[in-house]
């Protein structure tokens, strides 16, 4: 059994296919990478934000490579989930805003995936609704028992969305800054969520408007490519109203950064996530995408 959030809950999985794999860590890097399935782990998430309880991915951090590894296999899969949004109470102001941009972000990455079905789709919209109405209050009163239920509820949706439709772009560029800088994986996805998506848009405005109605965005009149651009909008209040930082006001080195951005940027298309994005980005779309969330 694990108890924790999803860096736990994945360490958990990956031991119990290690108990019953004779190989390194690395050999699971990848898609369907285990031979002998794990024996049986049952998580108890304490955060609202993974979804690693109802996923069959593991992410674990290489650090003799500086890679985040994504390893996708149906062994990861738990034998069960205990889902308790009580267990979320003694969350941090920060941990909050940071695993709740998380889920929403694997729920919208979730409905736009080009690996995207109906079951996915539903459990998507689902999660977006509740996210989207309950985070701000989660995170300005931890207290909020209506606001810590639906979003852990929405998290667990939301990671039955993207474990059955992939993530995208905002992940495949996340894990390498997880990877090199040590930021948390929610507040690396929370750095380039809107900037990802207003360079997405394009490729199926339709199904970011919808995004955006399901987020409490009034059409009325609107266009899909006017709601869109509230869409993003949104995203950014969402940083702003959560107190998210840049990375730069987050304390990374500038020379730093930039000096691994073209390193980022091949680790992020070699994880296969940005496939999945319904518009595929170029090299130096990606490149100026780093730059906006470093920040000045």
């Amino acid at each position: 059994m694990s108890f924790g959030g999803g860096s736990c809950i994945d360490t958990a999985k990956t031991v119990s296919c290690l108990a019953t794999n004779d190989v390194p860590v690395s050999a699971f890097q990848g898609y369907h990478k285990v031979a002998n399935p794990g024996i049986p782990h049952v998580a108890v998430p304490t955060t609202a934000g993974t979804g690693s309880e109802v996923t069959r991915t593991s992410i674990i951090s290489d650090t003799a490579r500086n890679v985040k590894m994504m390893c996708l296999d149906n062994s990861f899969i738990t034998a069960g989930a205990l889902v308790d949004y009580e267990t979320t109470f003694s969350m941090p102001a920060d941990l909050t805003a940071f695993v709740g941009l998380d889920a929403l972000t694997h729920a919208i990455e979730g409905y736009v995936s080009r690996k995207r079905n109906p079951v996915s789709d539903s459990l998507a919209l689902a999660a977006i609704a509740k996210i989207s109405a309950h985070l701000r209050r989660a995170w300005a009163n931890p207290d909020d028992v209506e606001a810590r239920e639906n979003m852990m509820h929405g998290s667990t949706m939301a990671g039955m969305a993207f474990s059955n439709a992939s993530v995208c772009t905002v992940h495949g560029m996340s894990r390498p800054i997880g990877a090199f800088f040590h930021a948390p994986h929610g507040l690396s996805n929370a750095f380039l969520l809107p900037a990802v998506t207003a360079y997405s848009l394009s490729g199926d405005p339709a199904r970011y408007a919808k995004i955006a109605e399901t987020m409490g965005i009034d059409r009325g009149s609107r266009s899909d490519e006017a709601m869109c651009d509230a869409l993003v909008e949104a995203l950014r209040a969402f940083n702003a109203d959560l107190k998210v930082p840049t990375i730069r006001a987050w304390g990374v080195d500038a020379d730093a950064f930039f000096s691994k951005v073209d390193t980022m940027i091949e680790a992020a298309i070699d994880s296969g996530s940005p496939a999945n994005n319904p518009r595929i980005l170029e090299k130096d779309e990606m490149k100026a995408i780093y730059r906006e969330a470093f920040g000045d």
